[in-house]
């Protein structure tokens, strides 16, 4: 058996030969790093001058794509036009007409006459089903073709061109052309829901014509029997025609309210492809306005003044060279005031500069100028005529004419 003391004795100069070992290693470190690992430095460890490795990568197909689409990882798009309301999408099938045997009476004449006369409103229903099935389709391939173009442009506008782009230019003339035929189709909607009224009416008329025919005296029981299959188709019928009916009416309200804000922004389109950047909605649409074409009322000397006393204008814009980009300033700025008060409404000030006489009534021409400019700019950005007012004046202290828009 080992003795104890010696193996404590062999355990402790093992220790130490340990560490001796582990010194002599961390001398050398430094030897070892130069020698064994590679230089960061891009030197040959041998002496030379490293070579240059390169290799070719070729570009993927969303690279090469000289269209490319923003997707939803890229940047949010500046512009977000709302989008196409959604149609009704029932199919309307008629229940039927149970054809039924002639009794003879004047009951089952009348039956039969009435059967035939609801055949007959069945047969319209159908057609006007048939049409409805396809002023949905066009409408939906219209609506297609005008969002593709107007994110077309909006994308090329966001990423910046130059004003006036002829392509863009195009774009629009096209975008436009569709919504025109959106809004025929509308049209369309509109007389068919017209001509389904008039089937409600028929078919109420003869639902009431066929529950008083159970009164009339010499009837039989099969009478009877073909009055009760041809009062339940005819209800049937019925609520199949006011359903139609208010689906064609919901489609025609969302349809007008959404192609009266599309044109607003279709305006508010062009006036960005005029700039040759995006500027926004249009602005009667973010105060839940659908204004029409309007037409703004240039100033003139006659014009009732706007008391501006004690007020801090919304906008000063100064024009001090031939072309002043004020339009995406005014924007953002009459923009964040209606967010913040959708029933706002504007004050336009023309601003003359000082001067002698000559010189301050050659100002005020100018300055009346400008504010039309203005004027011009907000119409094109959707504001409706009613929400604007103007007026004209002078400061001794300006150095330059300028225009000031306010808001209340």
């Amino acid at each position: 058996m080992a003795n104890p003391v010696h193996n404590v004795a062999f355990g402790r100069r093992m220790l130490l030969a340990s560490t001796a070992s582990l010194a002599l290693l961390l001398s050398g470190c430094s030897y070892v790093s130069d020698e064994l690992w590679p230089s960061l430095t891009g030197e040959d460890p041998a002496g030379g001058p490293a070579p240059v490795m390169t290799q070719q990568i070729p570009p993927s197909a969303a690279e090469a794509n000289p269209n490319p689409v923003l997707g939803q990882s890229g940047p949010a798009p500046a512009q977000s036009a709302p989008l196409q309301p959604t149609l009704g999408t029932t199919n309307f099938v008629v229940p039927g007409v149970t054809p039924g045997q002639a009794t003879g009476t004047f009951v089952g004449q009348k039956v039969q006459q009435m059967r035939g006369e609801l055949a007959q409103l069945q047969q319209q229903v159908t057609q006007r089903n048939q049409q409805l099935q396809a002023v949905r389709a066009s409408a939906t391939q219209n609506s297609q073709r005008y969002h593709g173009l107007v994110a077309a442009v909006s994308t090329r506008l966001q990423m910046g061109t130059t004003p006036g782009n002829p392509i863009l230019v195009s774009q629009w003339t096209q975008a436009q052309t569709d919504l025109d035929r959106m809004a025929a189709d509308v049209g369309n909607m509109s007389n068919l829901a017209n001509q389904v009224a008039a089937d409600s009416a028929m078919s109420t008329y003869l639902l009431q014509s066929i529950k008083s025919t159970y009164s009339i005296s010499g009837a039989i029981d099969e009478d009877h029997r073909q009055l009760a299959v041809l009062e339940d188709e005819t209800a049937k019928t019925v609520v199949l025609i006011d359903r139609l009916l208010g689906e064609l009416s919901q489609d025609v309200a969302r349809q007008t309210n959404y192609i009266g804000a599309e044109r607003t922004n279709l305006t508010t389109l062009s006036a960005a492809i005029k700039q040759g950047e995006l500027l926004g909605p249009g602005l009667g649409n973010r105060a839940n306005f659908y204004a029409g074409a309007q037409q703004f009322a240039a100033i003139d000397q006659s014009a009732a003044p706007v008391s501006t006393a004690g007020r801090t204008p919304l906008v000063v814009i100064r024009f001090d060279r031939a072309d002043v980009p004020y339009q995406q300033a005014l924007y953002n700025a009459v923009s964040q005031a209606i967010a913040r008060k959708p029933n706002a409404v504007f004050d336009v000030v023309a601003v003359a500069a000082g001067g002698t006489q000559a010189q301050t009534a050659s100002n005020q021409n100018q300055a009346r100028r400008n504010a039309d400019r203005v004027i011009r700019s907000l119409a094109d950005m959707g504001l409706p005529a009613s929400r604007v007012n103007v007026s004209a004046g002078s400061n001794t202290q300006a150095a330059t004419n300028e225009v000031h828009v306010f808001v209340r």
